[in-house]
Formats: structure tokens, C-alpha cells, sequence
């Protein structure tokens, strides 16, 4: 059941994050249209990180620098995946630019995890 808890998650935020690739033309219709797009890329892929993260601290008996790169290694790879997605849905492309921006999400959940309990939480 533990199990269930912690990779279910991770499951159901990867399949948000296929759905919405699969949207063609995506966009919010705003004037800020492309920056917001771009903040969700870092939101998204910082949840997913932070996820899989979580899922592997209370999956495996591994620490350290592992613990950090595994759940980075897995993230950074589906954000490649994801843009491959993305190259075959109408109005979408794959962009490496966006690869990089999921890499900076990814990058600041685990430097958010590192500075927040190095503060008490505060």
C-alpha cells in the first residue's frame, strides 16, 4: 500500500504532464502567453521532481548524491520524452529550449529541498 502512495503520484503528474503535450496549439489566449507557458514548465517539472523524489527517499535504501540524481536523471529524461511527444502533435514542437527550462525546474526543487530544511523549513 506504501508503494501505491508514493508512485501513484508520480504516475497520474506524468500523465498530466503527456495530456497536456497532447493539447494541439496550446496556448492561454493571454498577452503574457509565452512567458506564463514557460513558468509552467518550471512549475511542472519542480512537482514532478519533487515527486519522484519522494518516491525514491521512501522506496529504496539509497542517500546522498544517489538520492539527488536518480529522481533528477528520471525527471530530466521525461522532459526529453515529453518534447519527443510533443514533435508528433499538430501545432506542437519538440524544443530543446524547453528541455532546459524543465531542467531548471527540476534543478530548483532540489534547491528548494536543500535550502528549506538547512532554514527549519522558514
Amino acid at each position: 500500500m506504501k508503494i501505491i502512495k508514493l508512485w501513484l503520484p508520480v504516475i497520474i503528474w506524468a500523465g498530466i504532464i503527456f495530456y497536456l503535450s497532447s493539447i494541439p496549439h496550446l496556448r492561454s489566449g493571454l498577452k503574457a502567453d509565452l512567458v506564463l507557458r514557460k513558468l509552467a514548465h518550471i512549475a511542472v517539472y519542480c512537482i514532478l521532481a519533487f515527486l519522484i523524489h519522494r518516491a525514491f527517499k521512501s522506496s529504496f535504501q539509497i542517500g546522498g548524491f544517489r538520492l539527488i540524481i536518480y529522481p533528477a536523471a528520471i525527471s530530466f529524461l521525461y522532459a526529453i520524452s515529453d518534447e519527443f511527444h510533443q514533435a508528433f502533435v499538430p501545432g506542437r514542437v519538440a524544443s530543446g529550449q524547453d528541455v532546459m527550462i524543465d531542467a531548471i525546474g527540476i534543478l530548483s526543487y532540489f534547491v528548494f529541498a536543500r535550502i528549506l530544511p538547512a532554514s527549519g523549513g522558514r
